[in-house]
C-alpha cells in the first residue's frame, strides 16, 4: 500500500511547469532551455519513516575537486547505455549508495533544471523507497556519508533560511543537525518538493545562512 502522501505527490509532480521551477528554486537554476546542455539525474529517494516520508541524501567526499563536502541527491551525468533519466539515477545510486533498484519504484520526473555554471540539465526523479535497507558509501574517494533526513524537519521553518552564492545570487538552505549545510542545487530541489507535497510552512526568507569558506 502506497503512504497517503505519495499519490499527491506524484499528482502535483505531473503538474509541474518549468517557471513554477523557476519561481521556486531561485538563484542559479532555470527550466531547461539548452539543447546542448550535458544531461544528468538525480534520485529523489523517498519512504515512510513513521512521522512523514523521509528523504535519502549523501555528503560528497571533502577531497573532490568540484562541490566537496557537500550535501547531495545520489545521482550523476548520464551514461550511453542509460534508457532514460530513471535509469541514470537508479545506476547512480547503485554506485555510489548501493541501493538497490529492485527496492525502488519511480514515481515522476520533473522537469529538467538546467545549471549554467556546469552546463548540465538535471532531472529530478521521485522515487518510492518500497523496501528500505541499510546503505553506505561505496567509494569513501565520492562519497563520505548518507543521510536519511525527515521531510518534516526540513519544512521546520527553524531548519530554513537564505543563503548568499559567491556569485552574489542567493537561494534557499537547510540546516539540520548531523548534516552539513544543505544549499544550492540540492536545497532548491528540496524547497520545490516540500511545496509540491504540500508539506512547506511559512519560515523567514530573511535568515541568513552563511557558507563554509574553503
Amino acid at each position: 500500500m502506497n503512504p497517503s502522501w505519495w499519490e499527491p505527490l506524484l499528482k502535483a509532480a505531473a503538474e509541474a511547469q518549468g517557471p513554477t521551477a523557476e519561481r521556486v528554486i531561485e538563484g542559479h537554476l532555470r527550466p531547461h532551455a539548452r539543447e546542448d546542455a550535458r544531461t544528468a539525474a538525480v534520485l529523489v529517494l523517498l519512504c515512510e519513516s513513521g512521522s512523514g516520508p523521509s528523504v535519502l541524501l549523501q555528503q560528497r567526499a571533502a577531497t573532490l575537486r568540484h562541490h566537496p563536502g557537500e550535501v547531495a541527491f545520489p545521482g550523476g551525468a548520464a551514461d550511453p547505455g542509460d534508457a532514460d533519466a530513471a535509469a541514470t539515477a537508479l545506476r547512480e545510486a547503485a554506485e555510489e549508495l548501493a541501493v538497490d533498484p529492485a527496492s525502488v519504484s519511480v514515481g515522476a520526473t520533473l522537469p529538467p533544471l538546467w545549471i549554467p555554471v556546469s552546463g548540465f540539465a538535471v532531472t529530478p526523479v521521485l522515487a518510492l523507497w518500497r523496501r528500505p535497507h541499510t546503505v553506505a558509501p561505496q567509494a569513501a574517494s565520492e562519497v563520505a556519508a548518507a543521510h536519511q533526513v525527515p521531510l518534516p524537519l526540513l519544512a521546520d521553518p527553524a531548519s530554513r533560511g537564505t543563503v548568499g552564492y559567491p556569485s552574489g545570487r542567493s537561494g534557499p538552505g537547510f540546516e539540520v543537525a548531523g548534516v552539513p549545510l544543505i544549499w544550492g542545487f540540492t536545497a532548491g530541489v528540496l524547497s520545490w518538493l516540500l511545496d509540491l507535497g504540500g508539506w512547506s510552512r511559512p519560515w523567514d526568507r530573511g535568515r541568513a545562512m552563511e557558507l563554509e569558506r574553503r
